[in-house]
C-alpha cells in the first residue's frame, strides 16, 4: 500500500497513480501479455484483498474518508494505458520499438480500450436524451379508439377472418385501456433507474396481463402452434396498432429483434436449440439480439461481413466486431444470433453462417452503447460488441454452414412487414396529435385548423397513410400467397415508401407543434428519430430501390 514512486506519477494525481499501479489488475484478464491482471482467481485463498478491501485500506492509510468518483480514476487509468500501448504499437510499425514483443503488446490497445468503455457503460451517468417528458405523453381519449374502429369497419380487399377481427379489437381496447395510460409511468421508471439499464415494473405487469388475455406471440407464422395462427395480413392490421405506442410491441411479446430470432429458431432450429432458447423467448422470460452490422464495412452488402467463424474441432471460434446491435443492452438479453464468415473460399452467397452465441460466453464483450440522434433507447439499446476468441459448440450453428443468406431472407420478409405496419401506426398517432393541436391552438385570432395550409397537411397525411397501408397489406398478402421470395418486390417497395411517408407525416405534426415538436415535451421528436432509423435498419432505401429496379428490368427480359 505504499505510494507509487514519484517518477511514476506522470498525471500529478496520486489517486490516478494508485489506480494505474495497483487497481487495474482487478479488471484485467490473467492471460494478457501486457497489464496482466488477477483474472478469476480466489482472492481469499491466496491472501489477496478484494478491490473494495484495498480501497478501504488505502483510504485509511492516506487519511481519506472515501474517494468520490473512484471509477472515473480507474477508467482514466485504463485509457491512459491504452494510449501508451497505442504508442508502442506505432513504434513497432515504424521498426524502432525497443522490445521484440512490441507488436503483440501494442495490438492490445483496442482490447484495453474496450475494457474501459465497458466500465463507462456500467458506471457512468447516462447522457442519453429522455424519450419525452413523462408528464407530456399523449393524452389518451376515446377519439383515438373511435378513429381506429371506424377504419377497421371499412371494406378491405384483403381477407381477414372474424376471429382475427375480434382479436384486433381486443388488442385495440387493451392498448387504450391499459397500455397507453401507463406510458408516462413506464418512461419515468426507466429514467429513474439510470445509470443502470433495467426494465420497468410497468412493463412486466402489462406483459403478464397480455399473456393472461391470450394476446401473445401474435406475430408467429400461421402454422406455429405457439402463436395466434394469424396470416401475415391479419397480423399486419394488429402491428399497425402496436406502432402507435412504442412500448406496446414488447407488452405482447411481439418486439424486434426477438420476433425475427424466434421465427428463425421456429423455422430452422434443432430440437435442442428450440428447447434451450426458443421456449424461454416465447415465454417472454429472456430477450435476444441479432449481430450482423459491422463498423468497418458497408454491412448493407452482407457479403462484406468480416467476422470470422473458424472451425476448431467440435467448436467454432468467433472473432469480430459488431455495432448497433439492438437489444444487446437489455440485462434480460441472453442469446445472440451472430452472422459471420465460415468459408471465404465458398461461392459468395454461401460464405456466411449464423451461430447461436450465449451472451455470457467468455470473449463476448459490450464496449458501449450507440445512440440514435442522442437517444440510447434504454433498456433495449443498440450496442457495440466485440467477439474475441469466442468458442461455441458446433451444435450452435443454425441450419448448417453457408446457409446465412438463406436464413436472413426468410427472417427479414415478415419482419419488414411488421416494421412498416408499425410505422403506419406511428404516422396515425402523429396525425391524431396534429389534428388535436390544430383544433385547440389559436394564432392571429384563428384556430390553426381554419388555415388552408393546415387542412392541406391533414389531407395529404391521410392520402399518404392510406396509400402506404394498401401497399403494405398487398405485400403481406403476397407473402401469404407466394412466400417471402415471391413477394420480394413488394417487400422492397414498402420498405422505401412507408418510412418516408411516416417521416413526412411526423414532420408536418412537428411543424404544427412549433418548438414543442422538436423538444422532449412531446412524443414527436423521438418518433421522428425512430422513423428515420427505419430507412436504414433492415437495409437502406438504395438497396431496396435497386431490388425493385432489377425485378422491373427482368419483367422486360432485361438486366441492370
Amino acid at each position: 500500500l505504499s505510494p507509487a514512486p514519484a517518477h511514476c506519477n506522470t498525471t500529478k494525481n496520486t489517486i490516478c497513480t494508485n489506480e494505474y499501479h495497483s487497481c487495474m489488475v482487478y479488471h484485467m484478464p490473467a492471460e494478457w501479455v501486457a497489464f496482466t491482471g488477477l483474472g478469476e482467481i480466489d482472492y481469499k485463498e491466496r491472501g489477496i484483498p478484494t478491490e473494495e478491501e484495498y480501497i478501504r485500506a488505502y483510504c485509511k492509510r492516506t487519511g481519506r474518508r472515501e474517494i468520490k468518483d473512484w471509477y472515473f480514476y480507474l477508467v482514466f487509468s485504463i485509457f491512459r494505458a491504452a494510449a501508451i500501448l497505442q504508442g508502442v504499437f506505432k513504434r513497432s510499425k515504424q521498426g524502432n520499438a525497443s522490445s521484440a514483443k512490441a507488436a503483440v503488446v501494442g495490438a492490445m490497445a483496442s482490447h484495453l480500450a474496450g475494457v474501459g468503455w465497458e466500465m463507462v457503460r456500467k458506471n457512468a451517468p447516462s447522457q442519453s436524451l429522455p424519450l419525452y417528458r413523462p408528464h407530456a405523453a399523449l393524452s389518451v381519449n376515446a377519439s383515438l379508439f373511435e378513429a381506429w374502429k371506424k377504419r377497421a369497419d371499412l371494406p378491405s380487399p384483403f381477407p381477414v377472418s372474424a376471429r382475427a377481427q375480434a382479436m384486433r379489437e381486443e388488442v385495440m381496447r387493451f392498448l387504450v385501456d391499459r397500455v397507453m395510460p401507463r406510458e408516462e409511468e413506464h418512461a419515468a421508471e426507466i429514467e429513474a433507474g439510470r445509470p443502470q439499464w433495467v426494465n420497468s415494473k410497468v412493463m412486466e405487469e402489462l406483459k403478464a396481463q397480455a399473456k393472461a388475455a391470450h394476446l401473445w406471440n401474435m406475430f408467429l407464422p400461421k402454422e406455429a402452434a405457439e402463436g395466434a395462427q394469424l396470416t401475415n395480413v391479419e397480423y399486419a392490421t394488429i402491428a399497425e396498432m402496436l406502432g402507435t405506442c412504442l412500448m406496446s410491441s414488447e407488452v405482447f411479446n411481439c418486439a424486434a429483434p426477438d420476433t425475427g430470432n424466434m421465427e428463425v429458431l421456429h423455422r430452422f432450429g434443432t430440437p435442442e436449440q428450440k428447447k434451450r432458447w426458443l421456449e424461454p423467448l416465447l415465454e417472454g422470460t429472456i430477450r435476444s439480439c441479432f449481430a450482423m452490422t459491422e463498423p468497418e464495412v458497408a454491412s448493407s452488402d452482407a457479403t462484406n461481413i468480416q467476422t470470422e467463424i473458424a472451425d476448431d474441432g467440435d467448436h467454432y471460434v468467433i472473432n469480430g466486431r459488431k455495432w448497433y446491435i439492438s437489444g444487446a443492452g437489455d440485462p434480460r438479453c441472453k442469446i445472440c444470433i451472430v452472422m459471420g464468415r465460415t468459408d471465404p473460399a465458398a461461392p459468395v452467397h454461401q460464405q456466411q453462417s449464423m451461430v447461436l452465441v450465449p451472451m455470457d460466453t467468455p470473449g463476448v464483450s459490450i464496449t458501449g452503447p450507440c445512440t440514435v440522434f442522442g437517444y440510447d433507447d434504454a433498456p433495449h439499446g443498440h450496442m457495440e460488441m466485440v467477439f474475441r476468441d469466442v468458442r461455441v459448440p458446433k451444435a450452435n450453428i443454425i441450419l448448417g454452414e453457408g446457409r446465412g443468406f438463406e436464413i436472413s431472407q426468410a427472417r427479414l420478409g415478415p419482419g419488414r412487414i411488421h416494421h412498416c405496419m408499425r410505422m403506419i401506426g406511428l404516422a396515425e398517432r402523429a396525425q391524431h396529435m396534429l389534428i388535436t393541436r390544430a383544433l385547440n391552438r389559436v394564432a392571429f385570432s384563428r384556430k390553426l385548423s381554419e388555415y388552408s395550409s393546415i387542412q392541406q397537411d391533414i389531407a395529404n397525411n391521410r392520402i399518404e397513410i392510406e396509400q402506404a397501408r394498401l401497399l403494405t397489406l398487398q405485400a403481406a398478402f403476397a407473402i401469404d400467397k407466394m412466400g417471402a421470395k415471391g413477394a420480394r418486390a413488394h417487400i422492397a417497395m414498402i420498405k422505401v415508401a412507408v418510412p418516408n411517408m411516416t417521416l413526412r407525416v411526423i414532420d408536418r405534426a412537428i411543424q404544427v407543434h412549433g418548438a414543442a415538436g422538436v423538444s422532449s415535451t412531446t412524443f414527436l421528436a423521438y418518433a421522428y428519430a425512430q422513423a428515420r432509423t427505419i430507412r436504414i435498419a433492415d437495409g437502406p432505401d438504395a438497396v431496396h430501390q435497386r431490388t425493385v429496379a432489377r425485378i422491373e428490368a427482368r419483367r422486360m427480359n432485361a438486366k441492370l
